[in-house]
């Protein structure tokens, strides 16, 4: 994602994030990845009085804009310190920096699609939540900008296909493959409608459909005047985390893990 996009990843943050209204859940430590300048740390804020973030930014922010949201997120957190945590690194060595078992919620806003493995991905956020934690996310889904695959101009612009076009049934198979409980998927068509080519090979080069170094050049074919998004949301628990992973459709836990209940007998008269 770019800045020019910002306002559809605001739009799309604050309809997940609308879906917590009715989850049970008392989160003190959050990670955003990606995490932007947007309407979703107050959002959180405000549901989740005394929570600390921890911080994901995006690779495009740098210099002055990536103080600022460090400022910001020092300030949301009630200036308690707060991790911060490198994207670029992430995609280096596929690991989040953080420890294990350090948080209470996932916020993942539009990044599934763009991760060659999104598996990895959430084992990553199995690993850092807590017992009783929460993932929720939002991703682009397949059917995304398929006016642009049309065979025609399919010829003339350096389409890209996301690097992950799962769709929903996709995600909830793999959420529960990764030990995630009770898996919640849901899915919307968005339209975009433009009146300028320009916008929209701009859009399509910030959604990383078209090649990043794609210049807007003449072409034959008539572009499309609308872009459809398919947006996939969900959330799932990390419960069972105690558990190991089920081998055969059977589930092994450590004899360490159970604990063992006495009673004193009746005293004899």
């Amino acid at each position: 994602m770019t800045q020019s996009i910002r306002w559809l990843q605001d739009e799309i943050a604050m309809r997940m994030l609308q879906k917590l209204d009715i989850v049970k859940l008392e989160p003190k430590d959050i990670l955003l990845i990606p995490d932007f300048p947007g309407v979703h740390s107050s959002f959180l804020t405000k549901r989740f009085p005394g929570i600390r973030f921890h911080s994901a930014p995006e690779r495009e922010l740098s210099g002055f804009n990536l103080f600022k949201l460090r400022v910001a997120r020092f300030w949301n957190s009630r200036m308690k310190s707060a991790s911060l945590i490198s994207l670029d690194d992430y995609k280096k060595t596929g690991r989040i920096n953080l420890p294990n078992n350090s948080v209470d919620l996932v916020v993942s806003v539009l990044l599934i699609q763009d991760l060659a493995d999104p598996k990895h991905f959430l084992q990553e956020c199995w690993r850092v939540l807590k017992e009783g934690g929460l993932l929720t996310f939002s991703y682009l889904g397949p059917d995304t900008a398929k006016e642009l695959r049309a065979e025609i101009l399919a010829q003339e612009l350096p389409i890209q296909n996301l690097a992950s076009p799962w769709d929903m049934h996709d995600m909830g198979d793999a959420l529960l493959g990764e030990r995630f409980s009770d898996p919640v998927m849901d899915m919307e068509f968005l339209g975009l409608d433009y009146v300028s080519d320009s916008v929209l090979l701009s859009d399509a080069r910030a959604l990383n459909l078209l090649s990043s170094d794609y210049q807007n050049s003449a072409i034959a074919a008539q572009l499309p005047q609308k872009l459809t998004l398919e947006v996939v949301y969900g959330h799932a628990w990390a419960l069972g985390k105690n558990l190991a992973k089920a081998q055969d459709d059977v589930a092994y836990i450590d004899l360490n893990q159970i604990g063992r209940k006495t009673r004193n007998d009746p005293a004899k008269v």
